[in-house]
């Protein structure tokens, strides 16, 4: 199966001339192109894909998106602390299609506790725990899947599914 992950500039965020590492960040200040991104995921990823987003963006992406599509929750258990009243803790990750096995063990929750990723050198980096998440959620098996992460930004998602089939040995 082929997947993808998708983790582009959130919406207003290109403007800010934060992402020196995505040269075209502010062509994702646009709705259009998370429209555009959401299309090309349906239809070059039949197999599933995921998609990060932020909260404030959610409920104008959903529309964007088929019917099956499921909403999982990165939440995040250290997170800039912003000048607002309620806090902005959690991502929603949409995702869809993935391999099904109801009997998996251990299951997959569609929610994560972790803490953000430090020190990546990329605006957004997700930490590995995220990634290995997503590729969870997708059912990705190492033997028979490919995995377009389609902003590889720091490289965690390629680092994520090269561990996974390339296993670190256990020390003793």
């Amino acid at each position: 199966m082929k997947f993808a992950y998708a983790d582009p500039p959130y919406v207003g965020a290109g403007k800010r001339n934060r992402y020196a590492e995505h040269p075209e960040a502010k062509v994702w200040d646009s709705r259009d192109a998370h429209v555009d991104l959401i299309k090309k995921l349906t239809d070059d990823y039949p197999d599933g894909w995921a998609y990060s987003c932020n909260t404030l963006d959610l409920h104008w992406v959903l529309q964007a998106c088929p019917d099956d599509v499921r909403i999982a929750a990165w939440v995040k258990t250290f997170h800039q602390i912003r000048r607002v009243s309620v806090q902005y803790a959690w991502e929603p990750v949409i995702f869809r299609g993935g391999r099904s096995d109801p009997k998996r063990k251990p299951m997959v929750r569609d929610w994560l506790s972790c803490r953000t990723a430090f020190r990546k050198g990329t605006i957004g980096a997700k930490p590995h725990e995220f990634n290995v998440w997503v590729l969870e959620m997708l059912g990705f098996d190492p033997d028979l899947d490919t995995v377009d992460d389609l902003f590889p930004g720091s490289g965690g998602m390629s680092a994520a599914t090269d561990i996974w089939q390339h296993p670190l040995p256990i020390s003793s």
